[in-house]
C-alpha cells in the first residue's frame, strides 16, 4: 500500500483568465505563490512529528508545478522528482486560448468538445480522455509499486487529478468532470493492488483568507471541467 498526497499546482494568470494551458508552459502568478506557501507552513506543521514512512516527492515537469513543489520540497526537506507523463492533457489548438476565443473561430470543435467522449481528441496534436487516462494511470500506477510501502506527494494538474478521481469512484471516461479539483487542494489517496483509493479530496482549510477562485463552470453556464490545466 502506498499513500498518495496529489495536489494541484497554484494559480497562475491563465487559470485566472480561463484561459486553456494544457502543457504549454506557464507559471505561478502571486496568488499561486502564496497558496503554494500555505500548504508549505500546513504540512510543516501538520508532519513535524515525522512520517514512519520515508517521503518522496514527485511533480510534473512543467513550470507552474515545479514551481509549486519547490516551495513544498523546501518546506519538508525534499528533492523533487520530475516526470513528464504527470503533465496535463494535451488540448490541441485550444492551447493559449478563452473559452470566447474557440467558439468564434473553432465552433464545430469546440461543441464536439463539449460532448465530453471520451475517444475525441481535440485537432493539433491534442489527446482524447482515454489516452490521458492510460497515461496517468500508468505514471501513477508506477510510482506506486517503486514506492511500495512509502509516501507520495506529488504535485500535478486539474485534468490528472479528475482521472484518478474516476478510476477512484469507477465513473466513466464519458462526460463532463464531477468532482472538485481546486488550485492547492490537498487530496489523499492509498494505491492498493490496481487502483486508488480516496481518503480525502479538495481540502482547502488552509486557503482560508483568500481570493476565491475561478470557477470554469459558472463561467460558461455549463456543466464541464472547472479549468483546464
Amino acid at each position: 500500500m502506498t499513500d498518495i498526497f496529489l495536489v494541484r499546482h497554484g494559480e497562475t494568470d491563465w487559470n485566472r483568465e480561463q484561459r486553456f494551458q494544457g502543457q504549454i508552459d506557464v507559471p505561478l502568478n502571486d496568488l499561486g505563490l502564496t497558496q503554494a506557501q500555505r500548504l508549505a507552513e500546513r504540512l510543516r506543521h501538520d508532519w513535524q512529528g515525522g512520517f514512519d514512512k520515508p517521503l518522496h516527492l514527485v511533480s510534473s515537469d512543467l513550470q507552474r508545478t515545479l514551481q509549486t513543489a519547490n516551495v513544498l520540497g523546501q518546506a519538508l526537506g525534499l528533492p523533487i522528482t520530475a516526470q513528464a507523463a504527470l503533465r496535463e492533457q494535451h488540448f490541441g489548438l485550444f492551447e493559449g486560448l478563452l473559452s470566447a476565443d474557440i467558439q468564434r473561430d473553432h465552433a464545430d470543435v469546440w461543441h464536439q468538445w463539449l460532448l465530453f467522449q471520451a475517444d475525441f481528441a481535440i485537432p493539433g496534436g491534442g489527446e482524447s480522455t482515454r489516452q490521458f487516462h492510460a497515461r496517468v494511470c500508468q505514471a501513477v500506477r508506477g510510482l506506486a509499486q517503486t514506492h511500495a510501502d512509502r509516501t507520495l506527494v506529488i504535485v500535478t494538474h486539474g485534468g490528472v487529478l479528475d482521472m484518478l478521481w474516476r478510476s477512484a469512484q469507477g465513473i466513466p471516461l464519458d462526460g463532463p468532470r464531477t468532482c472538485e479539483i481546486p488550485n492547492m487542494g490537498l487530496n489523499h489517496v492509498r494505491w492498493m493492488g490496481e487502483q486508488p483509493e480516496i481518503v480525502r479530496w479538495a481540502d482547502t482549510t488552509h486557503l482560508d483568507g483568500l481570493p476565491e477562485q475561478p470557477n470554469f463552470k459558472q463561467r460558461l453556464r455549463l456543466l464541464g471541467p472547472d479549468s483546464r490545466g
